[in-house]
C-alpha cells in the first residue's frame, strides 16, 4: 500500500457474533484490511477452540471473501459504530466434486427409477420398472444381488439408517424388505396399501435402535406404519382426501405426509394420531425436506471420520445418532419443513410448533419437483420442471440464486456431505454439479442416453450414482 492510502492505519471495532445470534466476546479493535486468514485466528482466539475449524464471515448477510475493507465499502457500513461480523463453522473435510463417470452398469431391462447408497455409503441399491432391486458392488462396480419379489414397477426404495434393510413399494402396493448382504428377502412381502406405493421412510435411528417401524404412503391415501420384525401393520393414518405424495418420519416424534389433496398433516408416532393440519399450497403438493433429513440418514454414521456403520453396540450407536441429530437443530432449535409444490411455490414450516407458514418463497416459473436442505442444515435446493435449481436460506427461507444451465426439467437434486457442492439431474440427460460458494457451474457430467431420473451423493462423499431411462446405472468419481 502507498503513504497516501487514507485508510492504510483506519482500524475498526468489530464484534463477532453466532449464527443463532449470540455475542461472543467483547469488541475488537482491529485493522480495517484485515484478511480472512487473519479474522480466522482472531476468532478462534476468541472463540477459544483449536484451529481445526474453518468458518465463514459473514457482513449485512455479504461473505467476507478477501477482506474486511471492501465488503465494509460495498455494503456502506458506517465504521465509526462496532461492526458485528457472523462467523459460521464450516465442514472440517471437504468432498471433492465427481469428475468422470468410472463405470456404466448395464443390467436393469427397464428405467432405473431410484438409486441409493446405504447410510456410510458401504452399500448401493437401484430401483427399477423392470420389477427388481439390485445391490451393487461399489468397490468393483459390478453387480452384486438382483432381488425378484415385486411384480410391478418399483417405484420408491428406503434404507433403515442402521444401514442393515432396504425397503422397496411397487406398484400393485406391495413392500419387500431385502438383506444387503446375502440379497435375500427379509420376512414376508408387506400387504395392505390398495394402490400403489409412494414414498417409503424408516423410524430414525435415534429413536429406536433396532430400526423397526417403516411409515409407507400410498396412492389410496392412507399412510400405514409397519412393524418389520412381524410383517403386521401397526397402525394406518387416514384422513388425506388425494393421493399422499410423501412421508418423512421426523425426529421430534411426529410423522409428516404431504399429498395433492394441497395439504401436509402432522401425526403423533407413538399412536397416529393426527396433530395439526397445515395449508397454504394452492395445488397438489409434491415433495418435502427436513432440515434433520441428512442427520437421520446418516444415523450414526460419522463421514469426516470415514469409519463404516456397524461399530459399537447399539446403544452407542443411538447415543451418536442422538449427538449428529441435536447438532442438526442448533441453528434453529426445532425441525424445520420445506415443501415444494405444483403451484410453483415452496413454504417453509415449523411443523411441530405452529401451523401457520414461516415463509412464502416464490421464484419458480413450473412446479417445483424436489427440495432438498443442506447437510449443514443452512441451505435449502428446489430442483423445478422451469430447468433452474434454486438456491433458499435454510433458515429464513430467503431467497440467495438461481443455477441455470439444464436445458429441461430438473428432476433431482443431491447435496456433498459437506454442504458445499449441490448435484442436479435432467430430463436433458446430464448431471450438472455446481458451487455453491461462487453460485456457478463447477461440473457438467454427460454421458446419460436419456432422461436422468435417479441420483444420490455417497454420504462419504466419495462417489455419485445415477439412473435413469436408459436403464444403465452409472457410477462418477473424481
Amino acid at each position: 500500500m502507498s503513504d497516501s492510502d487514507p485508510n492504510k492505519d483506519k482500524r475498526v471495532l468489530v464484534q463477532f457474533k453466532s449464527e443463532t445470534g449470540e455475542l461472543v466476546g467483547s469488541p475488537l479493535d482491529v485493522p480495517i484490511d484485515i484478511d480472512v486468514k487473519r479474522l480466522q485466528l482472531v476468532c478462534n482466539a476468541v472463540i477459544d477452540e483449536d484451529n481445526s475449524t474453518p468458518y465463514a464471515f459473514y457482513l449485512d448477510d455479504e461473505e467476507i471473501s478477501e477482506n474486511l475493507q471492501t465488503t465494509i465499502s460495498t455494503k456502506q457500513v458506517d465504521t465509526e459504530s462496532v461492526v458485528e461480523i457472523v462467523y459460521q463453522p464450516q465442514a472440517i473435510f471437504r468432498v471433492k466434486s465427481v469428475t468422470r463417470c468410472s463405470s456404466t452398469l448395464p443390467g436393469h431391462a427397464e428405467a432405473v427409477i431410484s438409486v441409493a447408497y446405504s447410510p456410510d455409503g458401504s452399500y448401493l441399491a437401484s430401483g427399477s420398472g423392470d420389477t427388481t432391486v439390485r445391490f451393487w458392488d461399489i468397490n468393483t462396480e459390478t453387480p452384486d444381488y438382483t432381488c425378484k419379489g415385486h411384480k410391478h414397477w418399483i417405484l420408491a426404495i428406503a434404507w433403515s439408517s442402521d444401514g442393515e434393510k432396504l425397503a422397496s413399494g411397487c406398484k400393485k402396493g406391495e413392500i419387500c424388505l431385502w438383506d444387503p448382504k446375502t440379497g435375500k428377502q427379509i420376512g414376508h412381502t408387506l400387504v395392505g396399501h390398495k394402490q400403489w406405493i409412494t414414498c417409503l421412510s424408516w423410524e430414525p435411528m435415534h429413536k429406536d435402535s433396532s430400526c423397526r417401524y417403516l411409515a409407507s404412503s400410498s396412492k389410496d391415501a392412507s399412510v400405514r406404519i409397519w412393524d418389520t420384525s412381524t410383517g403386521i401393520t401397526k397402525y394406518v393414518l387416514s384422513g388425506h382426501l388425494q393421493c399422499i405424495t410423501c412421508v418423512k418420519w421426523g425426529g421430534e416424534g411426529l410423522i409428516y405426509t404431504s399429498s395433492q389433496d394441497r395439504t401436509i398433516k402432522v401425526w403423533r408416532a407413538s399412536d397416529g394420531i393426527l396433530c395439526r393440519t397445515l395449508q397454504g399450497h394452492g395445488h397438489w403438493v409434491n415433495t418435502m425436506a427436513l432440515n434433520t433429513d441428512y442427520a437421520m440418514r446418516i444415523g450414526a454414521y460419522d463421514p469426516a471420520k470415514g469409519e463404516k456403520l456397524l461399530i459399537g453396540e447399539r446403544k452407542d450407536r443411538q447415543e451418536k445418532a442422538l449427538q449428529g441429530y441435536n447438532l442438526a437443530l442448533k441453528l434453529t432449535g426445532t425441525e424445520v419443513m420445506v415443501s415444494g409444490s405444483d403451484d410453483y411455490t415452496l413454504f417453509l414450516w415449523h411443523p411441530a410448533k405452529e401451523k401457520k407458514p414461516v415463509a412464502r418463497m416464490t421464484g419458480h416459473q413450473q412446479l417445483v419437483n424436489m427440495v432438498c436442505f443442506s447437510p449443514n442444515t443452512r441451505l435449502i435446493a428446489s430442483a423445478s420442471f422451469d430447468k433452474s435449481v434454486k438456491l433458499w436460506d435454510g433458515v429464513t427461507g430467503k431467497f440467495i440464486t438461481s443455477l441455470r444451465g439444464h436445458v429441461k426439467s430438473v428432476y433431482q437434486v443431491s447435496w456433498s456431505a459437506d454442504s458445499r457442492l449441490l448435484l442436479s439431474s435432467s430430463a436433458d440427460s446430464t448431471l450438472k454439479v455446481w458451487d455453491v460458494k461462487s453460485k456457478k457451474l463447477h461440473m457438467d457430467l454427460p454421458g446419460h442416453a436419456d432422461e436422468v431420473y435417479a441420483i444420490d451423493w455417497s454420504p462419504d462423499g466419495e462417489k455419485v450414482a445415477s439412473g435413469g431411462k436408459d436403464r444403465v446405472l452409472k457410477l462418477w468419481r473424481r
